[in-house]
């Protein structure tokens, strides 16, 4: 199309254009910026409603869903049938779970049948536990 021609060229002089107040139709202006300018700033609102997780990070390593806080090894169980075991129709209980233990571990070795109630134990742990005369309870 031909200069001359452009629907422009009525509005020299007129400085909006057409589009009203000083200001308006210009760029990125009248949006305050352009894309995600702003979200800290005059836009927080929005990034707020719009986006609430824009800030910070998603760590690379989640954390583990069966993390292990608390654990006992066989050769602790003496220790701890002497503090916390109970005795019920000649078997000595062990509720590792009631007194907040996560797992057993196998290390060391025991002398005394145990009946130990626990979440989670490890294949060494179970087998030393029956070798002795005992057994493990997994709690679901």
């Amino acid at each position: 199309m031909a200069t001359r021609n452009r629907k422009t060229r009525k509005y020299r002089g007129g400085r909006n254009h057409g589009w009203g107040q000083i200001g308006q139709h210009r760029a990125s202006g009248h949006k305050g910026g352009l894309g995600r300018s702003g979200m800290h700033k005059h836009h927080f609102i929005k990034m707020l409603m719009t986006d609430p997780k824009h800030f910070g990070h998603d760590s690379t390593h989640p954390p583990h869903p069966n993390l292990v806080r608390k654990w006992a090894s066989v050769r602790d169980l003496d220790d701890i049938y002497a503090n916390h075991g109970k005795q019920e129709g000649g078997k000595k209980i062990i509720d590792l779970a009631e007194l907040g233990y996560d797992k057993l571990l196998g290390g060391g070795q025991t002398k005394n049948a145990y009946v130990v109630k626990v979440e989670r134990f490890s294949a060494s742990a179970e087998e030393k536990i029956k070798q002795s005369g005992g057994e493990v309870q997994a709690l679901a």
